[in-house]
């Protein structure tokens, strides 16, 4: 499978736009680094919709941090690595649990206000953390946060942000550095150039490449297209995460029931009204996602139903503690008060993504990487639960370190990037077309059904056959747009396969049947792939 460095071509004349800090994405890592990063220069924020569309404001559960006096950043590193299943890189935990305490205190002062208890922070424990240390405001954390940083962000007059800017291509100096970007203005139907001395890509997962997910329709893997078009590696993009309790239903994306409620007491049964965890883990409905996506994936085909059940009704309060939850069950027509809740899983994270170091500087000069987009290795093989939203704000701040460095680079001209640039875009003129929409149909499907929770060698060529058909007779004309974001899920999910079918063992969010134990002696390692 071809992959070219361009996928579109360059129009000339177009607007160009200076910045020092170019920031494409707005969820809780872009943000977050636009913030820190305007007290050092000029920022531009890029998001591909609206200010609201990312994976932040849909997040529930809350922001993990070792913030209680009986909690220790030690502890919260113990737990990280331990659901990580043996492949965490453990600088970049320390870093995450040391530094995550005094950035989730700059999240309160720039005015995310969490819920309180007698006076304190209450704190509530989720799936595979040893302690409760789960922020929360209600059920809706994610929303808290952000609508607080994009309030910061919009009173601060050295950043500007520009809605419905699609990335197109990052773009580079012949030296192979980064200095900027190709984006189309979906708003004035245009071709931007914006060039700057840093390029952040915060521009979250990929859980659009399946069926079914938890993922707002803009998590695209555009950002780790584009980087692995550009050089950068992809690391670790076997390790899906599949949140176990997601709301049943035929809708692609599906609502999130959060963590945080079997964190309360929730309790897991299958369409037999029994209790199953105790089958699988020590930790019952507490044990690391992975583990219970399995499990109730297996209870789903041992009692041939599409969901298992979800009890809310024993949590005290349950109305009070999850009102975003309970109001989005009862107009469902399911009252938590009263009935169990049918939930299955659904793809929800990816571990895996864009090469960077811990201050998110990636192998391409100029080109940082934080938040879901980024591979620091801070989540192993599974993410444990509400270590994301902390993951985005420590290796923000982590790339606005090095903002003294940045300040130092030379802006290059328009010109210099006109020369460096080669038109692209696959030939696919003379083969049988396939539109977007069902081209984006067929690559969901066969993810899904042959690299969801549980894969095997001939699940994974098959699946391998049908995304190289699809990316080679992907119709290039009618719709632009619709075309680079195939392409960029296209490109994502082969490298998702080539990592699935390399990776020969069982480990955290990637399980083979055919490869069904975990292999220490052979497998403590990393995948990395880079476009050649």
């Amino acid at each position: 499978m071809r992959i070219t460095r361009y996928t579109w071509n360059l129009q000339p004349g177009i607007p160009v736009i200076n910045t020092d800090f170019l920031i494409i994405g707005s969820g809780i890592a872009g943000l977050f680094t636009a913030l820190k990063a305007s007290a050092y220069g000029e920022v531009v924020v890029l998001t591909k919709k609206t200010i609201k569309d990312s994976n932040t404001g849909l997040a529930q559960g809350g922001i993990a941090a070792a913030v209680h006096e009986e909690d220790s950043p030690f502890l919260h590193l113990e737990d990280t690595l331990e659901a990580g299943a043996g492949i965490c890189d453990i600088e970049a935990v320390d870093v995450l649990v040391r530094e995550g305490p005094e950035r989730v205190h700059e999240l309160i002062a720039a005015g995310a206000s969490f819920d309180m208890k007698d006076g304190s922070i209450s704190l509530t424990r989720e799936g595979a953390h040893s302690k409760a240390r789960i922020l929360h405001a209600a059920d809706t954390t994610g929303e808290t946060i952000r609508a607080a940083l994009v309030k910061n962000c919009e009173e601060d007059k050295r950043i500007r942000i520009f809605e419905y800017q699609f990335l197109i291509d990052l773009l580079g100096t012949e030296a192979g550095e980064c200095q900027g970007a190709l984006v189309y203005d979906k708003q004035n139907d245009r071709q931007i150039l914006y060039i700057a001395r840093a390029v952040v890509i915060a521009t979250g997962g990929a859980g659009q490449l399946y069926r079914y997910t938890t993922n707002p329709d803009v998590a695209t893997a555009d950002g780790m297209a584009a980087a692995f078009r550009s050089g950068c590696e992809l690391s670790d993009l076997e390790f899906i995460q599949f949140h176990p309790t997601v709301l049943f239903s035929h809708d692609t994306q599906r609502f999130l029931i959060s963590e945080a409620v079997r964190g309360e007491g929730g309790l897991l049964y299958n369409t037999k009204r029994e209790r199953f965890m105790g089958k699988y883990h020590s930790l019952l409905e507490l044990a690391p996602r992975d583990v219970v996506s399995r499990a109730i994936l297996n209870e789903m085909v041992l009692t041939g139903s599409e969901y298992v059940y979800l009890d809310m009704s024993i949590i005290a309060g349950v109305k009070e503690r999850f009102p975003n939850i309970y109001r989005t069950c009862l107009q469902r027509g399911i009252d938590l008060e009263k009935e169990m809740v049918p939930v299955s899983p659904a793809a929800h994270y990816t571990m895996g993504g864009i090469k960077t170091n811990t201050y998110g500087e990636t192998g391409v000069n100029g080109l940082y990487a934080c938040g879901e987009a980024a591979c620091t290795g801070v989540h192993g093989a599974n993410r444990l639960a509400s270590n994301s939203l902390l993951e985005g704000i420590v290796f923000g701040q982590r790339i606005v370190n090095r903002a003294e460095e940045i300040m130092y680079r030379r802006q290059v001209r328009a010109e210099e990037l006109y020369q460096s640039f080669e038109p692209g875009g696959a030939d696919a003129a003379l083969r049988p077309q396939i539109s977007p929409t069902e081209v984006r149909r067929r690559l969901q499907d066969v993810m899904w059904d042959k690299v969801g929770i549980i894969r095997n060698e001939e699940g994974l060529k098959t699946a391998n056959r049908e995304i190289e058909y699809l990316y080679n007779h992907l119709a290039r004309e009618d719709d632009p747009l619709a075309y680079i974001e195939m392409v960029n899920m296209l490109t994502v999910a082969h490298v998702v396969v080539q990592a699935a079918l390399w990776r020969r063992e069982s480990r955290g969010g990637h399980c083979r049947s055919d490869y069904p134990q975990r292999d220490d002696v052979r497998w403590i390692k990393h995948t990395s792939f880079v476009n050649c």
